[in-house]
């Protein structure tokens, strides 16, 4: 007869309790895991944030800026207190500009600064106005906020340019468009103006997507142009120049980044408390707010012109 040793049952280490009805509690590796792919993603959509608002959104933006500007000058015209030059406010609107060619009805704004084209094409504040005895400088761009000047470089000569200011009406007919290399006007005889247009363009097959290279318009006033008046700047910073950049922007480019990893990583521990929906439902409108404030301060960073 063989004897047969009764096995032993294996002992088992009690888990976690869990409740009726309740998901398994998630390990710690999943955690993490989970957290690397919320930052991960976040990350991702401010950048596609930052790509839309510059290159689509951005243009909302200009729109109610010329809008307001729009109403503004028009308002100023009737009661004849619109500048007529001298030391004017950064960003006030200064002149009505017609590019029947193009279809284009803009509102030309003071300063030429990466900033103060977010609100349309700017008058660079060392030249004359519009229409005045002189050269005058209109910046505008390309690719971003609207991009008011992305079909310029495609105006001919012949083709008429109409500016309306304080002083009244202008109409300047294109004379040429030059590029980097190509000989510089002489200045105009006295009595005459010349309007000046300044956007950039791309080149090469990723030419639709960045601009690079400085294009300029001339345009000649027909007819005895109008008096300058004294007090005009002797010249402007580098950042008013073609392709500018505002340094000075990065400071509150830092803070505000700040701002959305700190926002982004309290959303991520609020998660840990409470319903994930509940959490996106009262962050992402804050988020989006300050997402939308600090790429119109980077904007800044990048030349004036695109």
């Amino acid at each position: 007869m063989t004897l047969t040793r009764p096995s032993t049952p294996s002992l088992q280490l009690p888990g976690p309790p869990q409740e009726p009805g309740r998901p398994p509690i998630p390990s710690r590796d999943d955690s993490r895991f989970a957290i690397v792919v919320d930052v991960v993603a976040t990350i991702s959509l401010v950048c596609l944030w930052v790509a839309a608002q510059a290159l689509v959104l951005g243009g909302l933006s200009e729109s109610r800026a010329q809008s307001r500007s729009y109403d503004e000058l028009r308002t100023e015209l009737a009661a004849a207190t619109a500048p007529t030059g001298g030391v004017i406010t950064p960003g006030d609107p200064v002149a009505l500009l017609r590019i029947p060619a193009l279809h284009r009805d803009l509102v030309v704004v003071e300063g030429t600064a990466s900033g103060d084209l977010l609100a349309g094409p700017g008058h660079r504040r060392d030249t004359a106005l519009p229409g005045q005895e002189g050269v005058s400088l209109v910046y505008g761009r390309a690719r971003t906020y609207g991009a008011p000047f992305a079909d310029v470089p495609s105006l001919q000569a012949g083709e008429q340019i109409v500016a309306r200011t304080a002083q009244g009406r202008a109409v300047f007919t294109v004379d040429d468009v030059r590029r980097a290399g190509d000989p510089v006007p002489t200045p105009p005889a006295p009595g005459h103006a010349r309007l000046t247009l300044v956007t950039a363009e791309g080149a090469g097959p990723l030419g639709a997507l960045a601009a690079g290279h400085v294009v300029y318009v001339d345009a000649s006033m027909a007819g005895p142009a109008f008096v300058a008046p004294a007090g005009r700047l002797p010249g402007v910073p580098e950042s008013e120049r073609a392709m500018g950049r505002d340094i000075g922007a990065l400071p509150l480019v830092v803070v505000g980044l700040f701002g959305l990893i700190a926002l982004v990583v309290g959303a991520l521990l609020a998660r840990t408390r409470w319903p994930t929906p509940l959490v996106w439902l009262v962050a992402a409108p804050v988020v989006l707010a300050l997402a939308w404030s600090t790429t119109d301060v980077a904007v800044r960073l990048v030349p004036n012109l695109l």
